[in-house]
């Protein structure tokens, strides 16, 4: 584990990443992740990565709920119905509010293949409005739901008059589902992958030089 990971974070929640002291449920090896398992290492290019997350085969260590989860997962990601921006900045926000590292980091990466700019990013971590009314609303669900897990009834108004009640369903569901993963996440103390952290690193050098009206 890395220390000075929060000191190197530009950007980070108010009180610092949630992480145990020592990994908990690491990945196991691949001879330990069943035949089926090996053979669907490639499933993360569905998720656009290049290498497997580590999330995945911390997941199939209970291969009961992994192979269900991952059907289910991918309904919202990467085939989902909201816009990958949107999508995007909602997953984000929520890592925000968890104060998951992990899920932070490997979605900045999504988040920038998807269109999402560096200052889009930083105004997410930092409270500013999205420039976007639609995506604005749906943001300051997110919060509500990760604050309160009712959306105030002003919120729902103009959230209801931008989408859809099945994008509705979509965007409370997404949010309930990335702040599940973050607990698993956050309680399994695994690391990002050097390829991922290495993405993360260079958009806090960047983040330093945004500036948000």
């Amino acid at each position: 584990r890395n220390p000075m990971t929060a000191v190197e974070d530009y950007l980070q929640p108010e009180g610092g990443w949630r992480q145990p002291v020592e990994t908990r449920l690491p990945p196991p090896p691949p001879s330990q992740r069943g035949v089926a398992f090996r053979a669907i290492s490639g499933v993360s290019r569905l998720f656009g990565r290049e290498e497997l997350p580590r999330i995945f085969p911390v997941l199939n260590t209970n291969r009961r709920l992994f192979w269900p989860w991952l059907w289910f997962a991918s309904r919202l990601m990467p085939f989902g119905r909201l816009p990958a921006d949107l999508r995007e900045k909602l997953i984000l926000r929520t890592a925000w509010h968890c104060r998951s590292r992990y899920e932070w980091g490997q979605h900045v990466e999504i988040a920038l293949s998807a269109g999402v700019s560096d200052a889009d990013i930083v105004a997410l971590a930092t409270g500013h409005d999205d420039a976007d009314p639609s995506h604005a609303a749906a943001l300051r669900a997110c919060d509500d739901l990760c604050r309160e897990k009712l959306i105030s009834d002003a919120n729902w108004q103009v959230l209801a008059g931008h989408f859809k009640p099945a994008a509705l369903v979509e965007i409370t569901v997404l949010v309930g589902h990335y702040e599940m993963v973050a607990g698993l996440l956050i309680n399994s103390g695994i690391d990002l992958e050097p390829s991922i952290d290495a993405v993360l690193a260079d958009f806090n050098r960047r983040a330093r030089d945004v500036r948000l009206a």
